[in-house]
């Protein structure tokens, strides 16, 4: 299989800070596709005057806001119908260091099977009560794997190969919002593709603005973590035998 990334950002009302995110991903020569998650009109404005301007991005168009998970899979069928073997995921809310995408990507040239995920680093701009919040994810991420290997499912900078991630989406009903990082990453674990993860720095802008819906997508994750201890009972000999293999190498 021949490598062949792209990147794919979902946008939802970011106007400002995906022209910000394309001015640093613009010296990296990487095809970016843009998903305009049913942004308002300045935003979607400003990202088709970004398209004009740059024919190494395009912009994908959704009809109404469908949810993170939802854009982001769309960026991916699209990246792959066009022949591209992998994706980098990264926000346009710039919290990210897009100069760890070079090395991303060579991590994942070099292990094309494997999902590449960031492991925040937080520096002081991080609100605790959001770091706290983490942890709980974790710690239930670590019963639904059964497994340590998954430091930070909840980053939104990472490399996936398209096929496995496209393959799974085709079977499966994964979170379609912000439940969607978690869901998918869990799920691959599930299907047997290697996670390696990546410390990266992850800063809070001052001016950044946060779509998290505080009681719905809290709803939605809890929902979520149910559903996925439910399917790591059944799934839990495959998993420990897995690790004690793992073990034995």
């Amino acid at each position: 299989m021949k490598f062949s990334p792209c990147i794919v950002v979902p946008v939802f009302n970011h106007g400002a800070g995906a022209c910000l995110l394309a001015d640093r991903l613009r010296p990296l020569g990487v095809p970016a596709i843009f998903v305009n998650d049913g942004s308002h009109p300045e935003c979607s404005e400003r990202l088709r005057q970004l398209s004009l301007c740059n024919d190494w991005i395009e912009i994908i168009e959704l009809d109404r806001n469908r949810g993170k998970g939802s854009a982001v899979l769309r960026g991916f069928r699209a990246a792959h119908a066009q022949g591209f073997s992998h994706a980098v995921q990264i926000d346009a809310d710039n919290q990210h260091d897009t100069n760890d995408i070079p090395g991303f990507l060579s991590l994942a040239c070099q292990n094309p099977n494997a999902v590449i995920t960031g492991q925040p680093l937080f520096d002081k701009s991080a609100p605790t009560g959001r770091k706290v919040a983490r942890y709980l994810t974790h710690v239930w991420v670590w019963i639904e794997t059964l497994s340590f290997t998954i430091r930070d499912s909840m980053c939104g900078f990472r490399v996936y190969p398209l096929d496995a991630v496209l393959r799974l989406a085709n079977r499966t009903n994964i979170g379609r919002r912000m439940d969607f990082d978690s869901d998918i990453l869990v799920r691959l674990f599930w299907a047997g593709l290697p996670v390696l993860s990546v410390p990266t720095v992850v800063t809070y802008p001052p001016d950044g603005e946060s779509h998290f819906r505080m009681f719905y997508d809290n709803l939605l994750i809890t929902r979520m973590h149910v559903r996925l201890v439910f399917g790591m009972l059944w799934r839990a000999p495959v998993l420990l035998a897995r690790r004690a293999h793992a073990r034995l190498w």
